[in-house]
């Protein structure tokens, strides 16, 4: 009894100082940067009680400039598993109080652990990053252990959802990983993403950038595109990542057949006058609750996950009051991806249509408007979703059909007796069709009276019901029902070559 009680105890003081991280002192300056630990962030995250980490004993192999008299507890990152509301999914935290989260050979192995783990059982997989980027003394091996990361990124891709979120630095090729993933969250003033960071610039360009200007949260949700999501501190940011979750399951009991009386007359006699689309949104969607992706960035296009009936779906919608609701390179980019990802993971798609047009200008053509437009043509076209479009108001050329007319595959288009569907506006077009003509103004008002409506595309079938707006929640619940057995076919190929 006397061996197994001494084998006891020295699991026992293992454990204990893997559990401690660190140590003391600089878990005490973690909290000091106003951060979590990694065990912390993982408490938060997880349903109480649930957490199973593996490989808690791995250690590194490397014997190199005075590694093999270092102790680095739990190799910096801390893995496993566990439940969010009841759902299994893969984690991994990166423990910046250890050796800075550094990624050696066996941090990396640790990781791609759970990554094979997560494709093979199916479940979203969580990246909490929180590193000073590779382990120099490990050198090639560490490259090595980013490579294997990202192939399995690529791997996951479309097959199971995963989401990044950027707790503390994340630089040099430790920002792949996260940019392959699905969604990148990242914390205000803590969080930061860049391949070369301020001073090597200021050493090569001369420079001066702060590291927060450089790669910060904002600078990622509003300028780059590559975060999609900000949070207030880490608390906030773990909140964010299981409310994103819970789009996955159906749980919502709101009332199908609720009426919004209040859409029969939201909609301005003005055609030009702007609103905001989101509160349409909120009067359609399940207990007015959708949470928007990339809320800073091409904010002249929405893209939100919501649920109608308790279902799931992806909104694409047109955002009026910026921009009037034009689509440019950005926001295509932006649709084209979030309809990717929905359709990778088969959740139906509903496109929300006010759009004069794409945003004109020799800075867009240069740009490259054309082939940023297509991947929205392509991305639409390509998936086999079910897809419903309604036609608020403007639905005008080329943007028209980039919002998911019947042409590119819409299952069901729905209008309002609002919509203006047609080559360009109305009274851009009488103005060409009968210009000289001596009757001009009355035969402009006809023109407008005539084709300022969703009718002329009905009567081609273009449009499959031009429905009341107070009805728009029911007509769509029941569109997606209806939808939900829809079976698709393509040519057999590899994969098509999107326009990127």
């Amino acid at each position: 009894m006397g061996e197994i009680k001494e084998k006891l105890t020295d699991w026992q003081k293992r454990t204990a100082n893997i559990m401690n991280g660190g140590g003391e002192k600089y878990i005490k300056k973690q909290h000091a940067a106003g951060k979590l630990t990694a065990r912390e962030r993982l408490d938060r995250l997880l349903d109480s009680g649930t957490f199973v980490e593996l490989d808690q004993f791995v250690a590194h192999r490397c014997t190199e400039f005075g590694m093999d008299q270092k102790d680095i507890p739990g190799e910096g990152v801390v893995t496993g598993y566990g439940l969010i509301d009841g759902r299994l999914v893969y984690v991994f935290a990166q423990d910046f109080t250890v050796i800075g989260g550094s990624l050696g050979e066996m941090h990396a192995r640790k990781i791609v652990k759970v990554q094979d783990l997560a494709l093979k059982m199916g479940a979203p997989l969580i990246g909490l990053n929180d590193s000073g980027g590779a382990r120099i003394q490990e050198a090639v091996d560490a490259l090595s252990g980013y490579g294997q990361i990202f192939y399995r990124n690529t791997l996951c891709s479309g097959v199971i959802p995963q989401i990044s979120a950027i707790m503390g630095p994340c630089a040099g090729g430790a920002v792949y990983s996260p940019a392959l993933t699905d969604f990148v969250y990242m914390v205000e003033n803590t969080g930061q993403m860049f391949i070369t960071g301020p001073q090597v610039i200021a050493a090569v360009t001369g420079e001066t950038v702060t590291a927060e200007q450089l790669g910060g949260a904002m600078t990622h949700n509003q300028l780059s595109g590559v975060a999609h999501f900000i949070a207030a501190n880490d608390e906030d940011c773990l909140a964010q990542i299981r409310r994103l979750l819970s789009f996955l399951p159906s749980n919502n009991l709101d009332d199908p057949a609720r009426p919004a009386e209040e859409l029969n007359t939201f909609i301005p006699d003005n055609s030009n006058q702007p609103y905001d689309m989101k509160d349409i949104i909120t009067n359609i969607v399940d207990d007015a609750d959708f949470y928007e992706v990339q809320p800073y960035y091409a904010t002249n296009l929405i893209t939100a996950f919501a649920r109608l009936n308790g279902k799931t779906v992806g909104i694409i919608a047109n955002q009026p009051k910026v921009m009037a609701g034009c689509l440019d390179t950005n926001a295509s980019d932006k649709a084209a991806r979030f309809i990717r990802f929905c359709d990778a993971f088969h959740i139906p798609l509903l496109n929300l249509v006010d759009v004069p047009g794409f945003l004109p200008g020799t800075d867009q053509e240069y740009s490259g408007i054309i082939r940023h437009g297509a991947k929205m043509l392509f991305a639409y076209s390509e998936a086999t979703v079910p897809k419903v479009t309604l036609v608020i108001r403007k639905a005008y050329g080329g943007s028209y059909l980039a919002m998911c007319s019947r042409d590119l595959g819409a299952d069901q288009v729905i209008a309002w007796p609002s919509a203006e569907i047609a080559v360009m506006g109305p009274a851009g077009a009488a103005n060409i069709i009968f210009k000289g003509d001596p009757d001009l103004a009355n035969k402009t008002a006809a023109y407008i009276k005539n084709f300022s409506t969703p009718y002329q595309a009905a009567k081609r079938g273009f449009v499959d019901m031009v429905i009341q707006p107070s009805q728009t929640r029911i007509t769509l619940i029941n569109a997606f029902a209806m939808l939900a057995s829809k079976r698709e076919s393509r040519p057999a190929k590899r994969h098509g070559n999107i326009p990127l």
